[in-house]
């Protein structure tokens, strides 16, 4: 995910939860949060506690995020944000919690007529490759329920186009073939596809980090018959750190009506 990528899932955030954005440039947002988005993505409970057993006015955070540190430019004080960090893993959360599913109609002129809308499962994954180290990607992928066609970049695609929550009284919405639950089961086997294709010389490399810390954990406990629990213990851990995983995660998704 680059700058650019994180900038303008920041900016569409905000701009959907109602904080206002007091700045921004094309490195940095800063934005007014609002209460309920503070407590989401802040982790300040204390003061929030403090705030509701007082009956205090509250009083939410106004946050410079920096997207791109590389391009800023004077004194710029803020928190610098990008892909993998805890910030946005939160705001990843939030937006599940927010928004996980979604059903919109895309708007249509009036003047155009009688309009047909094809329903799309749309659905974001988060694919993380986990050792000692950590590998995450993006993939938005849309499904055709009536005709099982796969686009990648959906996201992406229906970024261009202005949604209802209700179709117009001029939409005729047709309703799908193809339940979701089986085409999500489509998208998700397109993933591991991906996945299976994919170069997985990292989990080797990896394995070979962890057989090298053992030799060295192994060494000094040479000649040991009964060995102490801490050998137990420091073995689990690198056992923890090094074994390799591969993480799918659902971001969020919905049923998008498409003219």
């Amino acid at each position: 995910m680059y700058p650019q990528q994180v900038q303008h899932y920041l900016k569409e955030f905000f701009t959907e939860n109602n904080c206002a954005i007091l700045g921004e440039e094309d490195h940095y947002l800063t934005v007014q949060l609002t209460v309920d988005i503070d407590k989401r993505i802040m982790n300040r409970p204390f003061y929030w506690q403090y705030i509701e057993a007082t009956n205090s006015e509250p009083n939410p955070a106004q946050v410079t995020f920096i997207t791109n540190q590389a391009a800023m430019a004077g004194n710029l004080f803020g928190e610098a944000i990008h892909y993998g960090s805890p910030r946005l893993n939160r705001l990843f959360q939030a937006t599940r919690e927010l928004g996980a599913y979604v059903q919109l109609f895309e708007k249509v002129e009036r003047d155009m007529g009688q309009v047909i809308l094809t329903p799309w499962l749309g659905v974001n994954f988060k694919v993380s490759y986990c050792c000692d180290r950590t590998k995450e990607m993006l993939y938005s992928f849309g499904i055709n329920l009536l005709t099982g066609v796969i686009k990648e970049d959906f996201h992406d695609m229906i970024c261009a186009s202005e949604f209802d929550t209700e179709p117009a009284e001029n939409v005729f919405h047709v309703q799908y073939i193809i339940k979701p639950i089986r085409a999500l089961e489509r998208l998700k086997a397109t993933i591991d596809k991906i996945i299976e294709q994919d170069d997985h010389s990292w989990a080797i490399e990896a394995q070979k980090r962890w057989q090298r810390d053992q030799r060295v954990l192994d060494y000094f406990y040479e000649g040991v018959d009964d060995k102490p629990e801490c050998y137990e213990i420091e073995r689990k851990a690198l056992e923890e750190q090094y074994a390799s995983k591969i993480k799918i995660e659902i971001i969020n998704g919905g049923i998008f009506y498409l003219f």
